[in-house]
């Protein structure tokens, strides 16, 4: 009996192992198989497109003189708070801007159409070739560009204002504004009016500026808001002796401590110098600059 029980348990281990051994040499090949498939057929990983980057305006130096704007001094001038609101700054509309543009191409004047400041900086700084002498007379409007606060630094160019403006001597100062200062290589300035026939009209006290962009400088760039825009040369003189008077005066009581400016000369320039026709590049800003 023991014997017969001996034989039946080793009959039992030989099926045991006879029928897992091939299960365990299938199951790899079994296994293999599905895996195979799956890597066969898997869809490729999703591509992340990059965003396209949004283009952004261009950046321009911060205003130092940020009390002088036109808003801020409304605000701190009980004089001219009365004009906060005036039409002559605000903007005007699309069709008046094209008119002027239109105008003043036509009286011969190159204008480069901008619609921000950070456009009108980098308009100007690319207008400007290196070692290039460069005077500028006062603007609310180069400063609000930031232009000023980029001339104070590291430039490619001569600044002759800075010059001028180390000269603590009143005599020899106001010399080097009447030679070197009015014939430079550039001249920068603003204009207190642009009519849409396309005349330059701006004023001065010392005649300076006048005479800078008159004739001395070798060649002129003006910055100008759209602002400043109006009808015509009798608008212009409206415009610069209501409005941009009243605005430097408040200005000018900061600054120097005086009662108000005044207008000793006014300047139309109707036309560009038949002799030198590009003499004169006008920058001209979509948005309410200067007064």
């Amino acid at each position: 009996m023991a014997s017969l029980l001996k034989q039946i348990k080793k009959i039992f281990k030989s099926n045991k192992k006879t029928t897992t051994a091939p299960a365990a040499a299938a199951k790899p090949v079994v296994a293999a198989a599905p895996v195979a498939a799956v890597a066969a057929v898997a869809p490729a990983a999703p591509v992340l497109e990059t965003p396209i980057a949004k283009v952004s305006e261009p950046i321009h130096p911060e205003n130092t003189h940020a009390n002088h704007t036109f808003a801020a001094l409304t605000k701190s001038d009980a004089q001219l708070a009365a004009l906060a609101n005036h039409k002559y700054a605000k903007v005007v509309s699309a069709e008046r801007v094209e008119a002027a543009k239109a105008g003043l191409e036509k009286s011969g004047f190159k204008v480069h159409l901008v619609n921000s400041r950070g456009e009108a900086f980098e308009t100007v700084k690319n207008l400007i070739p290196a070692g290039a002498s460069v005077n500028n007379a006062h603007s609310t409007t180069l400063e609000e560009i930031g232009f000023i606060t980029y001339l104070k630094g590291e430039t490619a160019w001569d600044n002759v204002h800075a010059t001028i403006l180390a000269e603590k001597d009143p005599a020899k100062q106001a010399e080097l504004r009447r030679t070197v200062g009015s014939t430079v290589d550039y001249y920068l300035t603003s204009m207190s009016a642009v009519t849409e026939d396309g005349k330059l009209a701006h004023a001065d006290l010392s005649g300076s500026k006048v005479g800078g962009v008159s004739f001395g400088a070798a060649n002129v760039i003006v910055v100008v808001g759209t602002n400043k825009i109006v009808k015509d040369e009798d608008e212009a003189w409206t415009r610069t002796n209501e409005f941009a008077l009243a605005a430097e005066s408040a200005r000018a009581r900061d600054a120097y401590g005086v009662p108000a400016s005044a207008i000793v000369n006014f300047e139309v320039l109707r036309a560009a110098n038949p002799f030198a026709p590009g003499r004169i590049q006008v920058v001209l800003v979509n948005d309410a600059l200067g007064f």
